[in-house]
């Protein structure tokens, strides 16, 4: 099995802290695109977020909301059983 290439971002915590993550996908959904990442130091931790586009590029945007956050991860989910990787 060969090693998959993800996109790697870094992202500042709350703390100011940079943190690593792959890029999982990038998905639209409801007319905004989502971005699914995975934390590098602790690969069980996997993060939704929404991709805002400004005139001064993209930034990720936490998802407050308990119920947005579970229905894009649970069309997201759907959405790759419906379309399995090879």
């Amino acid at each position: 099995m060969s090693d998959v290439y993800r996109d790697k971002i870094v992202v500042l915590d709350e703390n100011g802290d940079e943190k690593e993550f792959s890029i999982e996908a990038l998905f639209d959904m409801k007319d905004k695109t989502f971005a699914l990442l995975r934390s590098e130091q602790d690969q069980n931790n996997t993060f939704v977020m929404q991709v805002e586009n400004t005139d001064n590029g993209q930034y990720l945007k936490g998802i407050n909301d308990p119920s947005e956050r579970d229905m894009v991860l649970d069309a997201y989910e759907i959405a790759v059983d419906a379309n399995p990787a090879d």
